[in-house]
């Protein structure tokens, strides 16, 4: 939990139990979550706040977005973002049997992404298929 509190601190955010539980469960996700995914974890909660608490991370370089297709905005720990820019042009995968989505920080953006004369401020790439642990 210790490294949860300094993430908050390091971002200027004021230490509370709900984004310390937010924070340390979204910490320890092995998959991107999804706000309803956290609502079922959470023990007391409300959703207002829930909801605010997953804006600030964002706004504050702490978690990036995901779009996956599901038809649910699911949310990442960022690897290095701030609030003046995040860092999170990779792609991800959503496997089609678990609905797990996963960060493919190492994978490089396809290359049309730098061959258009045209300013790309954002893109979302999704692969989707089977992951490994629902292959074995």
């Amino acid at each position: 939990m210790s490294e949860v509190k300094e993430i908050l601190k390091k971002k200027n955010l004021r230490v509370t139990p709900m984004r310390l539980q937010i924070l340390d469960l979204m910490f320890h996700a092995s998959a991107a979550v999804s706000q309803k995914s956290i609502e079922a974890k959470l023990k007391d909660f409300d959703r207002i706040t829930l909801y605010r608490t997953l804006k600030s991370f964002e706004e504050k370089g702490i978690i990036h977005k995901i779009e996956d297709g599901t038809g649910l905005n699911k949310y990442a720990m960022c690897a290095d973002c701030d609030e003046h820019h995040h860092h999170d042009e990779h792609v991800h995968f959503n496997c089609n049997k678990c609905g797990d989505t996963f960060c493919l920080e190492d994978m490089e953006p396809p290359s049309f992404v730098n061959k258009t004369k045209h300013q790309i401020e954002q893109f979302n790439i999704v692969l989707k298929g089977t992951c490994e642990m629902c292959l074995n």
